[in-house]
């Protein structure tokens, strides 16, 4: 069984909270970063584990203030231990996702954080949970991207500046949301411009702190100098699902050369667009035109910047 440290997760909840809660940024404390789920033990076990469909490693451009470009990689042989050091003194970002499948513990926890919001928010219902550990250098700069489920970010160890940007344009352009919704780009493809920042919400995230914010904004991290370690969370409701299918629909019509779009997530237009996303999922057409990753180097601690580069190949989940 995970350890009982955690308590109650949310240790500042306020009675006006459930009316902010998916609409409105809400910077909260928890309890998390107290569990032994995330040492340096608990972590190297995880990765030494990882199957390779579950996790990504990716480098960026630390001179930049938003890289424009980010490198897909994969940790080789090397053991969990050798990883981390390579996490430590490098300059790479691990997302480590489902670790469910590892360890049981942190199905029971991800269980329990959604069961203390679904008890502490009236009428939110919650399915499809997901969580990621993300394990980052000193420094590093993570692109400007964004989720396509509801999400909420944990800071477990070391601290991070986050920017978070308007779920609309030009910080998120429709047609940019519906490609990321069918699988034709990855969630860092949308462009980014410096005069956005002038619009952002920045908060500095320290152990024991998480973010939730509404859906689909925008966001990008800056690390401090000194190892990260956060978790993220994510979920799918009705509603959530609703505006899911309408941007699904979207995407398959407008590769029909149809360009007056609704975005209203109810109705007739809304039934219409849901059985166009279950019937494109049924048929696996869609699933064809899947960006593939393309890896092009190696985790390695001995490295500068722990990157080695290797002849790269295309990687598919």
């Amino acid at each position: 069984m995970r350890d009982q440290t955690v308590g109650n997760i949310i240790s500042n909840w306020k009675d006006h909270y459930p009316s902010l809660f998916g609409n409105h940024t809400l910077i909260l404390k928890h309890t998390i970063h107290k569990s032994k789920l995330f040492t340096d033990k608990a972590l190297i076990d995880l990765l030494e584990n990882a199957p390779r469909e579950n996790y990504h490693v990716t480098t960026m451009d630390k001179r930049v203030q938003n890289p424009t470009f980010k490198r897909e990689g994969h940790f080789g042989d090397l053991s969990g231990k050798d990883i981390l050091k390579a996490v430590r003194t490098g300059n790479i970002w691990i997302n480590l996702q489902n670790p469910q499948d590892i360890r049981s513990e942190y199905g029971e926890l991800l269980a329990d954080i959604y069961g203390e919001f679904e008890n502490r928010v009236p009428g939110f219902k919650s399915y499809k949970h997901k969580m990621t550990i993300l394990i980052s250098s000193p420094k590093l700069k993570v692109k400007y991207h964004m989720d396509v489920p509801g999400q909420s970010l944990w800071q477990i160890r070391g601290k991070k500046k986050v920017y978070i940007y308007p779920a609309k344009p030009p910080f998120l352009p429709q047609q940019a949301l519906e490609k990321l919704t069918i699988n034709e780009a990855h969630e860092t493809d949308i462009e980014f411009q410096n005069w956005f920042d002038d619009y952002a919400e920045v908060y500095e995230l320290t152990p024991g702190q998480m973010a939730h914010w509404p859906l689909n904004c925008p966001h990008r991290v800056e690390n401090h100098d000194c190892l990260n370690v956060s978790l993220t969370t994510e979920h799918w409701t009705n509603q959530l699902r609703n505006h899911y299918a309408v941007n699904f629909g979207n995407a398959m019509l407008r590769k029909m050369g149809m360009n007056k779009l609704s975005q209203n997530t109810s109705g007739l237009g809304l039934y219409a667009k849901a059985a166009i996303t279950a019937a494109t999922k049924i048929t696996g057409i869609q699933k064809k035109r899947t960006k593939p990753y393309v890896i092009d180097f190696q985790v390695d601690p001995k490295a500068p910047d722990s990157v080695q580069d290797i002849t790269p190949f295309q990687y598919s989940k």
